[in-house]
Protein backbone atom coordinates (compact mmCIF):
# COMPACT_ATOMS: atom_id res chain seq x y z
CA UNK A 1 0.00 0.00 0.00
CA UNK A 2 1.33 3.53 -0.67
CA UNK A 3 1.66 6.29 1.69
CA UNK A 4 -0.94 8.36 0.54
CA UNK A 5 -3.30 5.39 0.06
CA UNK A 6 -2.62 4.64 3.60
CA UNK A 7 -2.94 8.07 4.84
CA UNK A 8 -6.08 8.29 2.64
CA UNK A 9 -7.49 4.70 3.97
CA UNK A 10 -6.42 5.92 7.75
CA UNK A 11 -8.43 9.78 7.59
CA UNK A 12 -11.61 7.81 5.51
CA UNK A 13 -12.13 5.31 8.17
CA UNK A 14 -11.53 8.07 10.97
CA UNK A 15 -14.20 9.97 9.62
CA UNK A 16 -16.36 7.01 9.75
CA UNK A 17 -15.53 6.12 13.39
CA UNK A 18 -15.82 10.31 13.97
CA UNK A 19 -19.44 9.54 12.17
CA UNK A 20 -20.44 6.84 13.63
CA UNK A 21 -19.76 8.06 17.30
CA UNK A 22 -21.71 11.15 16.39
CA UNK A 23 -24.83 9.18 15.38
CA UNK A 24 -24.16 6.51 18.19
CA UNK A 25 -27.61 5.47 19.64
CA UNK A 26 -26.26 4.56 22.70
CA UNK A 27 -25.39 8.32 22.65
CA UNK A 28 -29.12 9.22 21.47
CA UNK A 29 -30.71 6.78 23.80
CA UNK A 30 -29.10 8.99 27.14
CA UNK A 31 -30.00 11.98 25.32
CA UNK A 32 -33.27 10.53 25.28
CA UNK A 33 -33.27 9.35 28.95
CA UNK A 34 -32.13 12.39 30.01
CA UNK A 35 -35.39 14.40 28.20
CA UNK A 36 -37.73 11.82 29.71
CA UNK A 37 -35.77 12.22 33.24
CA UNK A 38 -36.45 15.82 32.95
CA UNK A 39 -40.12 15.99 31.65
CA UNK A 40 -40.56 13.35 34.78
CA UNK A 41 -38.92 16.41 37.22
CA UNK A 42 -41.84 18.79 35.78
CA UNK A 43 -44.08 16.26 35.04
CA UNK A 44 -43.76 15.79 39.02
CA UNK A 45 -43.51 19.80 39.88
CA UNK A 46 -46.93 20.63 38.57
CA UNK A 47 -49.01 17.36 40.11
CA UNK A 48 -47.24 18.62 43.10
CA UNK A 49 -48.24 21.78 42.67
CA UNK A 50 -51.45 20.61 41.66
CA UNK A 51 -52.11 19.32 45.04
CA UNK A 52 -50.85 22.46 46.51
CA UNK A 53 -47.45 20.50 48.16
CA UNK A 54 -45.29 23.68 47.32
CA UNK A 55 -42.42 21.55 49.74
CA UNK A 56 -42.84 18.71 46.75
CA UNK A 57 -42.86 21.02 44.30
CA UNK A 58 -39.75 22.20 45.42
CA UNK A 59 -37.99 18.76 45.26
CA UNK A 60 -37.55 20.07 41.52
CA UNK A 61 -35.29 22.56 42.43
CA UNK A 62 -31.31 22.22 43.41
CA UNK A 63 -31.19 22.70 47.16
CA UNK A 64 -28.24 25.12 47.65
CA UNK A 65 -27.79 28.68 48.14
CA UNK A 66 -26.64 29.20 44.33
CA UNK A 67 -29.79 28.31 42.96
CA UNK A 68 -31.77 31.53 41.01
CA UNK A 69 -34.88 32.25 40.58
CA UNK A 70 -35.24 35.53 37.67
CA UNK A 71 -38.35 36.92 37.72
CA UNK A 72 -40.58 40.36 36.75
CA UNK A 73 -39.85 41.33 40.83
CA UNK A 74 -36.01 40.24 40.37
CA UNK A 75 -33.28 37.66 41.55
CA UNK A 76 -34.07 35.62 44.14
CA UNK A 77 -31.18 34.08 45.00
CA UNK A 78 -30.73 30.33 47.76
CA UNK A 79 -33.06 27.46 47.68
CA UNK A 80 -34.56 28.91 51.03
CA UNK A 81 -35.14 32.38 49.53
CA UNK A 82 -36.70 31.13 46.34
CA UNK A 83 -39.28 28.41 48.79
CA UNK A 84 -40.36 31.46 50.52
CA UNK A 85 -40.84 33.54 47.68
CA UNK A 86 -43.51 30.63 46.37
CA UNK A 87 -45.14 30.28 50.15
CA UNK A 88 -45.30 34.47 50.08
CA UNK A 89 -46.87 34.72 46.63
CA UNK A 90 -49.14 31.09 46.82
CA UNK A 91 -50.22 31.04 50.70
CA UNK A 92 -52.90 28.48 49.79
CA UNK A 93 -54.46 26.17 47.10
CA UNK A 94 -56.84 29.03 45.89
CA UNK A 95 -53.82 31.13 45.01
CA UNK A 96 -51.51 29.00 43.88
CA UNK A 97 -54.83 27.13 40.81
CA UNK A 98 -53.96 24.49 38.39
CA UNK A 99 -50.72 24.52 36.66
CA UNK A 100 -49.94 22.96 33.27
CA UNK A 101 -46.66 23.29 30.50
CA UNK A 102 -47.31 23.70 27.10
CA UNK A 103 -44.79 24.02 24.25
CA UNK A 104 -42.17 22.31 26.15
CA UNK A 105 -39.10 21.88 24.85
CA UNK A 106 -36.07 20.12 26.41
CA UNK A 107 -32.71 20.28 25.19
CA UNK A 108 -29.53 18.71 26.52
CA UNK A 109 -26.06 20.15 26.46
CA UNK A 110 -23.68 17.33 27.61
CA UNK A 111 -24.74 14.29 30.16
CA UNK A 112 -25.44 16.84 32.77
CA UNK A 113 -26.29 20.00 31.41
CA UNK A 114 -29.82 20.96 29.94
CA UNK A 115 -32.42 23.29 29.92
CA UNK A 116 -36.14 23.71 29.30
CA UNK A 117 -38.36 25.98 27.61
CA UNK A 118 -42.03 26.43 27.50
CA UNK A 119 -44.83 28.10 28.58
CA UNK A 120 -47.09 27.72 31.81
CA UNK A 121 -50.71 28.29 32.65
CA UNK A 122 -52.70 28.74 35.89
CA UNK A 123 -56.06 28.45 36.05
CA UNK A 124 -57.31 29.78 39.15
CA UNK A 125 -61.20 30.94 39.90
CA UNK A 126 -60.35 34.44 38.83
CA UNK A 127 -58.18 34.54 36.51
CA UNK A 128 -55.87 32.53 33.85
CA UNK A 129 -52.16 33.53 34.54
CA UNK A 130 -49.90 32.54 32.12
CA UNK A 131 -46.36 33.11 30.36
CA UNK A 132 -43.56 31.70 29.50
CA UNK A 133 -40.23 30.14 31.21
CA UNK A 134 -36.85 28.97 30.82
CA UNK A 135 -35.02 26.08 33.34
CA UNK A 136 -31.65 25.16 33.47
CA UNK A 137 -30.80 21.58 35.16
CA UNK A 138 -27.95 20.12 36.13
CA UNK A 139 -27.40 16.28 36.95
CA UNK A 140 -26.71 15.62 40.30
CA UNK A 141 -26.53 11.87 42.46
CA UNK A 142 -29.58 12.55 42.88
CA UNK A 143 -31.02 13.35 39.73
CA UNK A 144 -31.56 15.94 37.29
CA UNK A 145 -32.69 19.32 39.32
CA UNK A 146 -33.11 23.21 38.13
CA UNK A 147 -30.46 25.43 38.88
CA UNK A 148 -31.94 28.21 37.72
CA UNK A 149 -35.65 29.16 36.86
CA UNK A 150 -35.85 32.28 34.49
CA UNK A 151 -40.36 32.65 34.83
CA UNK A 152 -41.76 35.36 33.25
CA UNK A 153 -45.56 36.11 33.25
CA UNK A 154 -47.75 37.54 30.76
CA UNK A 155 -49.22 41.13 31.50
CA UNK A 156 -52.98 40.48 32.16
CA UNK A 157 -55.52 41.54 29.16
CA UNK A 158 -56.75 44.50 29.96
CA UNK A 159 -60.24 44.56 30.65
CA UNK A 160 -62.90 46.76 28.71
CA UNK A 161 -64.49 49.45 30.45
CA UNK A 162 -68.08 50.98 29.51
CA UNK A 163 -68.34 54.74 28.38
Amino acid sequence: MTPKLLLAWILCAGFVFAISFAINPRVQAADESAEAQIRSVLDMQSSAWNRGDIATFMEGYWKSPEIEFVGASGITRGWQAVLDRYRRNYPDGKAMGKLSFSNLEVHVICPDAAFAIGNFQLEREKDRPSGVFTLNFRKFKKGWRIVADHTTGFAAPATATSQ
